[in-house]
Parts: C-alpha cells; sequence; structure tokens
C-alpha cells in the first residue's frame, strides 16, 4: 500500500457544486474528507480507486465531495500580503513583470512615511527592484505610476483571478468541477 499522508486530496465542492477556493484551491486530505463522510457532513460525488481498511469497514477514498450545507463566500475579501498579490495577478505593478511569490513585495502607493495607510487602495504588488526605486517617494515624483489604481477586490474577482492558476496536480475526476484550460492528471 502507498503512502497515503499527502496523497489523494479531496476537491471540495459547496453545495452548489462550485469548489469553495479556485486560489488556493479547496482541498481536503483524505482523513478530514473520510472523518467528514462519517459525520453526514459531505456527499460523494467521486472515488479514487485507492482503499483505506480498518478491521470492521473498507471504503474508496472520495476524490469529490460536496458539503450538505452551503457556506457563502465572504463579501470582502481579508486584507492579506497574498489577497493583493491575486488581485494584481503576481504582477508588479510597476514593471508589469510576473514574479513567484517569494520575489514580489507590497509597496504603499503613497508611502507609509508620508501618510499612506495600509489598505487596499494604497498598496500595490512591487517587485524588489521597483519597490527599492521607488522608496518613500511619490509616484507622481518620480513617475511610477501603478498599472491599475489599487482597489478593494470582490471575492469573485479573487476567485477568477485565481482560475488563472491551476495547481500542479489535478485529478482527472476533478474535470467536471474546475475551469482551467490544463490538460489533467491521470491519477
Amino acid at each position: 500500500m502507498t503512502s497515503l499522508a499527502n496523497d489523494w486530496p479531496a476537491l471540495v465542492l459547496n453545495a452548489d457544486c462550485r469548489p469553495l477556493s479556485y486560489y488556493p484551491l479547496s482541498l481536503w486530505n483524505w482523513q478530514d474528507t473520510v472523518k467528514a463522510v462519517f459525520l453526514d457532513r459531505v456527499n460523494i460525488l467521486a472515488h479514487y480507486d485507492q482503499l483505506v481498511r480498518s478491521p470492521t469497514f473498507e471504503m474508496r477514498l472520495p476524490s469529490v465531495i460536496s458539503l450538505k450545507q452551503y457556506v457563502p463566500a465572504a463579501r470582502r475579501p481579508a486584507f492579506t500580503r497574498f489577497n493583493v498579490f491575486l488581485r494584481d495577478r503576481f504582477s508588479c505593478q510597476y514593471c508589469g513583470e510576473l514574479f513567484s511569490t517569494q520575489e514580489l513585495t507590497f509597496d504603499h502607493v503613497i508611502p507609509r512615511s508620508r501618510g499612506g495607510r495600509t489598505s487596499w487602495e494604497n498598496v500595490v504588488t512591487a517587485c524588489g527592484p521597483c519597490n527599492l526605486f521607488k522608496g518613500n517617494r511619490m509616484p507622481r515624483d518620480i513617475g511610477m505610476l501603478p498599472l491599475e489604481p489599487p482597489r478593494q477586490p470582490t471575492s469573485f474577482e479573487l476567485q477568477q483571478n485565481g482560475r488563472g492558476f491551476p495547481p500542479n496536480h489535478l485529478h482527472r475526476s476533478w474535470q467536471d468541477y474546475l475551469y482551467w484550460d490544463t490538460e489533467l492528471e491521470e491519477g
């Protein structure tokens, strides 16, 4: 039997059969999935071929589940570094280059030293070199205006942006529930 520790995640869908989240993709480990099945909190929509056994029970691991109770999406997404990056599609808002999250920073358009606040409307994604070059100067003074004006996104917009960054592993049983133009793994 193969190790189950990080294998066999279940795609978690809301009661309307849409993913709870696209980025990060809403996945549960197999243990939490089996627990939710036994607590009758989810419907099983698809299975893996992998079995789990106890002395008195055997079941195929679920690969797609849906919640029995609908969970409404937050109307206003939390202001986090990651959500700023997702809003800006992981691109520097000064030079336009796409970066990994490890290479990104966030920049206060109006610097904090000049009264700028840490808010959706004043923070943008910036690469290290652009952020360093801008420093605590005002954007207009040095001709570095953000490509898109910063604003608070909706949860829907963040989910739409997240769909542009599919994860590396997508099991074929998830295909009917996810909408990426990516070839799915056989798994």
